[in-house]
């Protein structure tokens, strides 16, 4: 492809608008979307208001002017990106709390049960999360498997199959029905783990029949660094599984202030404690962005964006790892270098920022709202310019940063 074919493409796409609504740095090229999104415009004027009105000028009156509907404010915002409906999604704690929830939820549910089954090289919070999990129900035991051996593994004491559907380091998407229907067929049921993937692909959990599925909001979603996570548990589970960490927002009358517990109906039960409001209104004003958005010109300009970077790196002599199908990945392309951290250190001081996945993958994340096909063209130029003068020697990229 040619900068011209990639301008050609800017000109026709129809998601070209949205770019305007982030604050973009000047020389940069932000590949790290998949980790991190750009500032959204709005954020700037709501934080400002939720500081100095909400807080400085309303103070506690603000309470009762929206912030304590927030998690289920915002849950329906989220739903309609996940396929579910506005009373099975909230917000609130961070991911690998409402991974621990769900999954002690659901090992508590059978006493036949007492098995989560993972893959393998899945993202390690949520193995280290479910490994957590497993200690606080007695009997229960994790089984970490590869990939292939994923349905083989599950029996009649599995309680959970816990599945990332993105791969986080490289792209591989699973079938979210034909997963869902496998954890089902053999009695267990189905944990979804969206991070890489909301905002990034089509995602229908109800078609799907998923029962759980937990995400964060701050990779494709651009709800700022460490913005609140979301929780998707079905209709016909919220009652019928335990929350078990029965916090003060989930009671069914907190400004009762008695001494026992007492869960809330729906998804009120799943929260725990107080939502911090400043993260809130960062992520409501991020999450506006998603109400004129088809998911499907998302997926037709990530595939586009794909394959101009695919075209670069094997231009380069790289090993794509991510898989050719648009249907079987994410968002993100990924290609493997034995010295990979330089590489992607060599990239960012040309102003071209991706990350670095141990122990040799350089992920390059694709994130269709505000990246252009010329930017993507030039980052791919060079990626082959680092490749080709072997520019990722210099001992200066070798340093390792306490964040890869």
């Amino acid at each position: 492809m040619t900068r011209d074919d990639a301008r050609a493409l800017d000109r026709s796409d129809p998601l070209a608008a949205f770019r305007d609504r982030f604050a973009l740095p000047e020389g940069v090229i932000y590949l790290d979307g998949n980790s991190l999104g750009v500032l959204p415009r709005a954020v700037t004027p709501a934080l400002a208001d939720t500081v100095t009105r909400q807080w400085g000028e309303r103070l506690i009156r603000s309470w009762n002017e929206g912030w304590i509907e927030a998690p289920q404010r915002l849950g329906a915002k989220i739903a309609p990106l996940i396929g579910a409906a506005a009373d099975e999604v909230i917000v609130g704690d961070t991911t690998s709390t409402h991974l621990f929830k769900a999954l002690v939820a659901a090992l508590r549910h059978d006493p036949a049960r007492r098995t989560i089954v993972s893959e393998a090289g899945n993202f390690p919070t949520d193995l280290h999360i479910a490994e957590g999990a497993v200690g606080c129900v007695p009997g229960a035991t994790l089984k970490v498997v590869a990939r292939d051996r994923l349905a083989a593994a599950l029996g009649e004491d599995t309680a959970v199959l816990l599945l990332t559907h993105v791969h986080y380091k490289t792209a591989e998407r699973f079938d979210l029905a034909d997963w869902s229907a496998r954890a089902h067929a053999a009695g267990a049921l189905m944990l979804w783990d969206l991070s890489h993937s909301v905002g990034a692909v089509p995602i229908d959990l109800a078609a799907a029949g998923a029962d759980l599925a937990v995400g964060c909001t701050y990779k494709y979603l651009n709800g700022g660094p460490g913005a609140p996570a979301f929780l998707y548990v079905a209709r016909q589970w919220q009652a019928a599984l335990a929350n078990p960490v029965s916090g003060w927002m989930g009671h069914a009358e907190p400004f009762a202030f008695t001494d026992g517990y007492r869960p809330a109906e729906g998804m009120r039960r799943w929260l725990v404690g107080t939502p911090s409001i400043l993260a809130m209104a960062s992520l409501e004003a991020a999450l506006d962005l998603w109400s004129d958005i088809d998911m499907a010109q998302i997926a037709a300009k990530s595939a586009a964006l794909f394959a101009i970077l695919a075209e670069a790196g094997a231009a380069a002599g790289l090993a794509c790892v991510s898989p050719a199908d648009p249907a079987q990945r994410g968002s993100h392309i990924s290609f493997r270098h034995r010295h990979a951290y330089a590489v992607t250190q060599a990239l960012i001081a040309r102003g071209v920022i991706g990350d670095f996945r141990a122990p040799d993958v350089l992920r390059l994340g694709l994130t269709p709202l505000y990246l252009s096909h010329e930017d993507v063209w030039r980052a791919g130029a060079l990626l082959q310019e680092v490749i080709a003068d072997e520019a990722w020697r210099d001992p200066a990229y070798a340093t390792r940063n306490a964040v890869t």
